[in-house]
């Protein structure tokens, strides 16, 4: 979702917000605010990155008085939050700081909205940071002490009604930029793996307390190249805090990301065996060998044939589907087959083995292929 539909002035801030904040912004839905234009859409609500999870704030402009600064309402779960208050500790108050965005406003300057939304999530991260440091918990304050000095750590402190206090880590892993790693990177944001890390919250220290909760998260485009899900993590020995915990699983975790990077040829060489077997692809995913297209005959019926290269690959086959070129739907949509996986696979193979199995494969498969059009437009 764009700010097309939004005013000019509004569009503009809008879509800066979108282009250039450092983290993925969304924008949620839109609506407008005014009875006399109700086509204006003039509000929106964003999710906000923040701590693995989003924070709901919705932005309130005035279509009626399109040079005033909007209105942020915060999510239910954060009454107590309050941005404008906050004095000592980190500084001024936000309405007394010089670079406060609302005694500033400027509507003509596309970068405002960015700017606000940057120093309110700079606040909702000291307000956090607070509430987590009050907690009356000696292993949280110990393990607070002992990671603290992370750079980009965020913390969130979850309560709620017959809900455990729990707090929430979300700890950056490995000092490895990703992005420039790969060659041809599309991404525009840098990528990042982070550990979830979950305590409850006790009254009262206990001499061998039970492990955290702990689930590994990515930036969604970096699945591309390597996921979090094949990973396993390492047991959390009793007694055993984050300081320690770390180093082992960031040791480990770089050794994989490594392997992933590697990978990326051994990809592309699959994807050059095929090319001597069937001609020069379609279309073939230039970066990280994820997937291509060739096309393929049997006698004079033609079909596509798209590989999906799984990260894991060798270890993991590709899923095969094809696509005939002659055969559509009642929709006037191409007919395609389902996911084929049944073909003869070692990822022991060299990739010319792989390929001429696959074409064997193939030869039998087209045959059934194409029945199976004839009578999917039959039905139709």
């Amino acid at each position: 979702m764009s700010g097309e539909n939004a005013p000019p002035l509004i569009a503009a801030q809008l879509n800066y917000l979108i282009s250039h904040f450092p983290l993925t912004v969304k924008i949620e839905q839109m609506w407008s605010g005014s009875k006399y234009y109700p086509g204006t859409l003039d509000r929106f609500t964003l999710a906000i990155p923040y701590c693995l999870d989003f924070l709901k704030w919705d932005v309130i402009y005035d279509v009626e008085s399109p040079f005033s600064a909007p209105d942020v309402i915060f999510g239910a779960e954060d009454e107590r939050f309050p941005p404008f208050l906050l004095m000592g500790g980190e500084g001024e108050g936000f309405l007394k700081s010089p670079k406060n965005c609302f005694r500033d406003w400027n509507s003509k300057d596309p970068t405002r909205l960015m700017f606000l939304v940057q120093q309110l999530r700079d606040q909702y991260k000291s307000y956090q940071n607070r509430r987590v440091g009050e907690v009356d918990d000696d292993r949280l304050k110990f393990e607070i002490s002992t990671i603290i000095h992370r750079e980009g750590i965020e913390m969130h402190m979850i309560s709620g009604f017959e809900k455990p206090e729990e707090v929430k880590f979300a700890v950056p892993l490995m000092d490895m930029d990703i992005n420039k790693m790969v060659p041809g990177c599309p991404w525009r944001h840098p990528q990042k793996i982070y550990l979830q890390v979950i305590y409850p919250v006790g009254k009262k220290y206990v001499s061998t307390p039970s492990a955290p909760r702990l689930k590994l998260f990515s930036t969604s485009e970096l699945k591309a190249l390597f996921s979090v899900e094949d990973v396993k993590l390492p047991v959390w020995v009793d007694g055993m805090c984050m300081a320690e915990y770390l180093p082992h699983l960031e040791e480990s975790l770089e050794k994989q990301v490594l392997e992933a990077f590697t990978l990326i040829d051994v990809r592309r060489h699959f994807i050059e065996a095929l090319a001597v077997l069937f001609g020069r692809p379609l279309e073939a995913d230039p970066v990280f060998g994820r997937r291509a297209t060739f096309l393929a005959g049997s006698g004079v019926f033609t079909f596509m044939v798209h590989f999906f290269i799984p990260t894991q690959f060798p270890r993991q086959q590709p899923v095969l589907m094809l696509q005939s070129s002659q055969h559509f739907n009642s929709h006037g949509a191409p007919i395609k087959s389902h996911h084929l996986t049944d073909f003869p696979w070692s990822p022991r193979w060299e990739p010319s083995q792989m390929a001429e199995r696959i074409l064997e494969y193939l030869v039998d498969e087209a045959l059934n292929f194409k029945r199976y059009c004839n009578e999917a437009q039959l039905q139709h």
